[in-house]
């Protein structure tokens, strides 16, 4: 499905029904917006294990902004505060009201934005392996540590210099290293991949953003989730995003052997402390 929301088709899909028959009536659910990583993916890096909370919440997921299936093909809104504010427009255009809003990678820095930008809107957010300012000496150190010295130096390449050039060694040597666990193996397949939209973040935005000090506006419960082998947002991120939100406010769980992505090496686990959040 596909709604105009500040003048690009965003792609939608959702899991679960918005209400539960219950003998003689029909009970409201809390809905819960998943929001992929990237940029340039889309939401089927998310799916099939957030389909799984469908049992207690209406489950959303969207392609963002110039991102999968959805349309919006000038640059000019691919950036942080049109993309938060798509989250919030596109909850009033279907009257979803208080969502639970879980960004990762990428996505958690767009539900960064939004709880900034809305802090009167989310009933709660969470934000999985992901970055308000980016930690590349963290990166680097951990690449090296993960896969030596010869990964460090294709990070660095990259990091510094993002090309077409350096993203084949880059997805080669260290994406690889993202996650301990082998991923799934028809993940590319299904996926759709819009680089140039991810150069573009890169190259204008996320090697100078600095979400944190906006993070003083949440209001709502926030859920940090990191991974202790996670070389792209390493742990030193989430203790930053941790460390910016109002005091009792944050929670903060790492996963020591998960990667990025805590729910892709500890599914059992990761679905165990968000239930615990969500409820």
């Amino acid at each position: 499905m596909r709604i105009e929301i500040n003048g690009a088709p965003i792609f939608f899909d959702v899991v679960g029904s918005k209400l539960r028959v219950e003998g003689p009536r029909m009970v409201e659910r809390p809905t819960m917006l998943v929001l992929h990583g990237g940029p340039g993916f889309d939401h089927a890096t998310m799916r099939p294990y957030f389909d799984r909370f469908a049992d207690t919440h209406q489950v959303i997921y969207l392609d963002h902004h110039g991102n999968g299936r959805s349309g919006g093909d000038d640059p000019s809104g691919w950036n942080l505060a049109q993309w938060g504010d798509d989250i919030h427009d596109f909850c009033t255009a279907l009257e979803i009201e208080k969502p639970v809003v879980y960004g990762l990678s990428f996505g958690g820095m767009v539900a960064m934005s939004y709880g900034a930008r809305h802090p009167e809107a989310p009933s709660k957010l969470v934000f999985s392996s992901t970055a308000g300012r980016m930690d590349l000496p963290a990166t680097y150190a951990m690449m090296a540590r993960l896969g030596g010295p010869a990964a460090a130096r294709v990070a660095e390449d990259f990091w510094s210099a993002p090309s077409p050039e350096h993203v084949a060694a880059y997805l080669e040597v260290c994406m690889p290293l993202y996650n301990p666990t082998p991923p799934d193996p028809d993940a590319n397949s299904r996926s759709i991949m819009r680089t140039e939209v991810m150069f573009h973040f890169i190259e204008h935005a996320q090697l100078t953003m600095d979400l944190l000090p906006g993070l003083a506006a949440v209001r709502c419960s926030a859920l940090v989730l990191a991974g202790g082998l996670d070389p792209i947002t390493p742990v030193p991120c989430s203790e930053a995003i941790f460390g910016a939100l109002p005091a009792g406010v944050g929670e903060l769980v790492v996963f020591p052997e998960a990667g990025h992505g805590i729910h892709r090496a500890e599914p059992e686990r990761a679905e165990a402390v968000l239930r615990r959040f969500l409820s």
